[in-house]
């Protein structure tokens, strides 16, 4: 079979601790073409990889001979890039938050639609295993009715991690666009959305920036979502939490509470009301800290969608989806308003 020729556009920590290692594993893969604006960086990435650096997106995708791509720039540039792409007849994966607007969001799907070309996005929270257990035992009626959940993303913050420091575009609003939400909220609205089986639709929250006295950007977030159904929580999205890293979610229910990635040891721990406790094993939750998971399957799902011929499992609606709920925090925290998310 012929391999699957992949660029990789943007060659920060998400590139490097991720996608490329990833690609680079996969058997079905050859990793031919890197690019980043920033030359030295995306010269050294490319000789780790062995493949062709390039410091111009437009020219990757013109002489790169690239089936696929992975778009990992800041957020600013997803939709552009990801257009241009798709336009030029290549898969994409994109990094999260898929657009900075409802409008780019639905311009990248209709470019997918257009080209015929694959377009997914990278929410690797679906394809935790203590979430996907999670899901199925909602799905089953084992936990029964849902009245609420709360649901926690944070840790010290991008500067600790990213290939920038506190120079790095997360932190500058012109290109971040969002903060703390848009890096780790929108991972848990998709979560919430994948675990529930069904929509948020109305928003409150309070978003500051209150931590980073050197960014423009939010770093602390607080919201409460409303479902379809009326199951109704609370999510948090920080930069701010300096020791250990908090990515945890509480389902309640009618017959039992899910306790997922909230113990050290039991990735999923079931709390029946009659007293029974059931503890899961699964694995740790990808991570920054040490001892997470070293594939986020993320890669290899998009690569398998591809070569299937089959639809991602996070295509591009679901991730405007996704998207819409954080521009409804947005707008809640600037109108003090609960705001309905956009259909």
């Amino acid at each position: 079979m012929e391999k699957l020729r992949v660029g990789v556009i943007g060659c920060g920590s998400i590139a490097q601790h991720r996608h490329l290692p990833e690609f680079k594993a996969n058997k079905q893969v050859e990793l031919v073409a890197v690019c980043d604006i920033n030359v030295e960086r995306a010269i050294e990435v490319a000789e780790k990889f062995d493949a062709v650096a390039y410091t111009s997106y437009e020219e990757l995708l013109k002489n790169g001979g690239v089936d696929a791509v992975s778009v990992c720039t800041p957020n600013y540039l997803h939709a552009p890039i990801s257009i241009a792409a798709l336009n030029a007849g290549v898969h994409v994966l994109c990094e999260k938050p898929m657009a900075t607007s409802k409008q780019e969001a639905e311009a990248m799907i209709s470019a997918a639609k257009e080209s015929g070309k694959k377009l997914m996005i990278a929410h690797n929270q679906r394809f935790v295993p203590s979430h996907q257990r999670a899901r199925q035992l909602i799905a089953s009626g084992e936990i029964g009715k849902i009245y609420s959940f709360r649901t926690a993303f944070g840790h010290g913050g991008p500067e600790g991690w990213s290939v920038d420091g506190k120079e790095s575009w997360f932190f500058q609003k012109e290109k971040a666009f969002v903060g703390a939400m848009g890096d780790l909220g929108v991972h848990k609205t998709d979560l919430l959305r994948y675990l529930l089986g069904e929509e948020i639709v109305e928003v409150g929250s309070f978003v500051e920036t209150s931590a980073k006295d050197f960014a423009d950007v939010d770093d602390n977030a607080v919201c409460v979502l409303k479902t379809k159904s009326g199951i109704i929580g609370t999510l948090a999205a920080s930069w701010a939490y300096v020791s250990k890293e908090d990515n945890s979610t509480i389902i309640y229910g009618e017959k039992a509470i899910l306790r997922l990635e909230d113990d050290p040891v039991n990735s999923l721990v079931v709390q029946y009301a009659n007293g029974e406790v059931v503890n899961y094993q699964l694995g740790k939750i990808q991570s920054n800290d040490e001892g997470g998971q070293n594939n986020s399957q993320v890669i290899g799902k998009f690569v398998d969608s591809i070569l299937n011929d089959q639809e991602p499992p996070v295509p591009g609606e679901e991730g405007m989806k996704s998207l819409l709920v954080i521009l409804a925090a947005l707008e809640s925290n600037e109108t003090k308003q609960i705001v309905r998310v956009k259909e």
